[in-house]
């Protein structure tokens, strides 16, 4: 039955089984639900376990090169860090050599509740792989899509 303007039900229902996008994004939203219960005794959501765990170098990273691993703009890192360094946990410093430049910096509080958060993350992580079938193979398709190639 087609829609008033023309528009197949066939083709929603084939959107709805074979699209990338959508099965990724729904895939995203129930792991991300998942690891935010869990992270929640630790006192964090899983993005700000991701942008904590980021910020964990030998020396502190820019704020670009944190953006990018995250892949987020730098807008929105930037929106992401302030209520983490209102906590207590990050450090947004200007760089000594190029004062254009922002460095980010884990405080020792911010130390303490990803070492909290660590083990949690380990537990769950395990226990998601263990319902996967290639939990390896899937990383590699995701990170050739998150690169922008294609899937080979």
């Amino acid at each position: 039955m087609d829609s008033p303007d023309g528009l197949p039900f066939a083709t929603t229902l084939l959107v709805r089984d074979t699209c990338l996008c959508l099965h990724a994004q729904r895939a995203a939203r129930a792991l991300a639900r998942r690891f935010d219960e869990a992270l929640r005794p630790a006192g964090l959501t899983n993005g700000q376990f991701s942008l904590l765990m980021s910020l964990n170098r030998p020396e502190p990273p820019h704020l670009g090169s944190v953006a990018a691993l995250l892949a987020m703009d730098r807008t929105t890192l930037t929106s992401n860090l302030k209520p983490l360094e209102r906590r207590g946990l990050v450090e947004i410093a200007t760089d000594a050599k190029d004062k254009r430049t922002r460095r980010l910096r884990l405080t020792p509080a911010g130390r303490a509740v990803l070492t909290d958060a660590v083990p949690i993350w380990r537990d769950l992580h395990a226990s998601i792989e263990t319902e996967l079938s290639d939990p390896a193979h899937l990383r590699s398709e995701l990170n050739i899509l998150s690169q922008g190639g294609s899937v080979g």
